[in-house]
């Protein structure tokens, strides 16, 4: 540890700190930027990243790279950005799978969600849908609870997330069903597995699931959420289709390293929020998949993230789900 023998240098010391600090922030970023996302292409996480990065591109002037790392539940995507250098040059695009959920699902996690991360901004949050596939008998959520009811543990239900994984538990848990759980390294890729039968259920965030559904590929069944959606305001709550009490959504947030310079944080959220906002990332992502704008400052998103950590340890621990 540096002591100096007088105030005076201490002063200038921090001086100089600052002054590098700003200089930094003030050529940030003078080289391309890249969006680690923990889930595949074609996912919802993917989806706003590309749409912020554009965002990002138009007023930062600089290319945005998108490197999915799916799998293993976010842990390969959180680690490569906790070890990443901390000079605002990678981003992770993520959701409460990483920084909420998985802390209380696993044992061991080869991140810390607070301690390596520096928080940026909070991009958006949203509701499910829950989904079938057009050859099931259910074709409402009580008649599908019916069916689970009449042969516990045969149906099963897929999740690519721990939004989605939570979605299904919790459904097990206020309806009094028993289902067999298939996981997957996303989203995208258990609705491929529902679509071919090999599943017989997911609750999956809109943008991946509505599409389908548009397509007639899916049949919805509900939506998670305390509201109807307005994408489809036909569907019931899963709430009003009997389960009551049943709420359930998501959230999309960017982190940077621990370390990364404050002025550099700051201007990241400038950047992040400013393309969130942004007319062409309402067309591009939010509008047609149904997820609220939802931004904040990085002291906002601590603090959210803090309390968002202690509901899903609270629905993991009413799930009788142990930490694998």
């Amino acid at each position: 540890m540096i002591r100096f023998r007088s105030p005076a240098l201490a002063l200038a010391a921090l001086l100089a700190l600052l002054s590098a600090g700003a200089a930094m922030a003030q050529a940030y970023p003078d080289k391309p930027i890249t969006f680690v996302v923990p889930f595949a292409a074609g996912s919802a996480t993917d989806q706003i990243a590309r749409a912020i990065g554009n965002g990002v591109t138009a007023e930062a002037k600089q290319p945005v790279v998108i490197d999915n790392k799916a799998g293993a539940s976010g842990f390969i995507a959180s680690q490569q950005v906790a070890k990443a250098a901390p000079d605002g040059y990678t981003v992770l695009i993520t959701t409460n799978t990483t920084h909420a959920a998985n802390e209380h699902l696993y044992k061991k996690l080869p991140y810390d969600p607070v301690k390596d991360f520096s928080p940026i901004a909070a991009l958006g949050k949203g509701g499910q849908i829950m989904v079938v596939n057009p050859n099931s008998p259910a074709k409402t959520v009580a008649e599908f609870v019916a069916l689970a009811k009449k042969e516990p543990g045969k149906l099963s239900f897929g999740s690519g997330s721990s939004s989605s994984r939570m979605a299904g538990e919790l459904l097990q848990q206020l309806a009094g069903i028993k289902l067999l759980h298939v996981p997957y390294k996303s989203n995208p890729l258990a609705v491929t597995d529902l679509l071919g039968g090999q599943i017989d259920m997911m609750i999956t965030d809109t943008a991946t699931g509505l599409p389908q559904i548009k397509a007639g590929k899916l049949r919805a069944l509900g939506v998670s959420g305390a509201q109807r959606s307005p994408l489809a305001p036909e569907l019931p709550t899963i709430a009003e289709a009997g389960v009551k009490g049943y709420e359930m959504g998501y959230w999309f947030a960017a982190y940077a390293p621990a370390k990364t310079p404050p002025a550099v944080v700051k201007r990241l959220n400038e950047l992040l929020v400013k393309a969130a906002r942004s007319d062409a990332a309402k067309t591009a992502f939010y509008d047609p998949s149904g997820t609220e704008v939802f931004t904040t400052s990085p002291e906002e998103l601590a603090k959210f993230q803090q309390g968002e950590s202690q509901k899903w340890g609270r629905i993991v621990k009413a799930a009788g789900i142990e930490a694998e």
